[in-house]
């Protein structure tokens, strides 16, 4: 190995997004430049791999690319953060919602050259009950279109979509208690999204002033709507107008208790898991350095 290159691990999700990986590495050969780095890839195999695979070459990698969705960024980016090894993005899931907020191109030809340029940024990260996210958490409708998701819904953006249209006229809206920055609310809400960055995926922006990087996390309130409302709904997520919707209040905050009647789901980045009825969320500052 030539010690004046550097090191970069590419861990790939195979199925991530419904998307053939077969020719990625043809690509790869093709765009990085070679004389800059030494590069190795690894293909997962269940969940949670991409993480342990992060994990095991920290202190042998300069640079670990997550090529996959939201849910594999998350596995790697949770290895990463408070490291100096750099996390790169190739965007391969179903709303590729963190590498389109930090505006890492899509096509995985451009994807690959921006991780020859070396540019990095500093972001932060949220923790529920000790869980890393990057992009997105959620309680509410979200996380339960999430979970069912996860039980074997088809992969890609019309395949969630297909989810939305078939639960959201049965989905009742449920009562939190919240606690931000030691202000007290009660609220009655569709979904409760945390947003570090602006949008959930595909450009659909519910905290259309977020930042990935301002040390806060926003706290959207989705209120109760007629199923009628929804394509206005959507309207205002697509035109980064949620925030002016009477239907959607968001309130700023660094340290969050969110209490509720029930067990449910929630997600981080879009991976559901189960957690109790109250729910710990705080911001880690600065903590992960990623490619853009």
């Amino acid at each position: 190995m030539n010690p004046l290159k550097k090191r970069v691990l590419f861990i790939i999700n195979p199925i991530s997004g419904g998307n053939n990986k077969s020719g990625f590495l043809k690509k790869l050969n093709r765009h990085l430049d070679l004389n800059k780095f030494d590069a190795h890839c690894v293909f997962t195999e269940y969940k949670n791999h991409a993480y342990k695979v992060a994990k095991d070459h920290v202190a042998s990698s300069d640079i670990i690319v997550a090529v996959g969705g939201d849910g594999t960024v998350n596995e790697v980016a949770s290895a990463l953060k408070d490291t100096d090894v750099l996390l790169g993005i190739i965007p391969s899931g179903s709303g590729n919602g963190l590498a389109r907020t930090l505006n890492i191109p899509l096509d995985h030809k451009k994807a690959i050259e921006r991780i020859n340029t070396g540019r990095s940024l500093k972001i932060d990260c949220g923790e529920l009950n000790g869980r890393s996210f990057f992009n997105m958490a959620g309680l509410g409708f979200d996380a339960h279109i999430s979970a069912l998701f996860d039980r074997g819904g088809k992969r890609g953006f019309f395949g969630y979509a297909k989810s939305i249209i078939n639960e959201i006229s049965s989905y009742k809206s449920k009562e939190y208690f919240l606690r931000i920055n030691d202000r007290e609310y009660c609220k009655k809400a569709f979904m409760l999204s945390i947003a570090n960055s602006s949008q959930y995926g595909n450009n659909a922006h519910v905290a259309p002033e977020a930042s990935v990087n301002d040390g806060l996390l926003d706290v959207c309130i989705i209120k109760p709507f007629s199923v009628w409302w929804f394509p206005v709904m959507i309207w205002h997520l697509f035109s980064k107008t949620a925030n002016r919707s009477r239907y959607v209040e968001i309130i700023q905050g660094k340290d969050i208790l969110i209490k509720r009647e029930q067990m449910a789901p929630v997600h981080l980045d879009g991976e559901p898991l189960y957690e109790g009825l109250q729910i710990n969320i705080l911001v880690k500052p600065l903590c992960l350095s990623i490619l853009v």
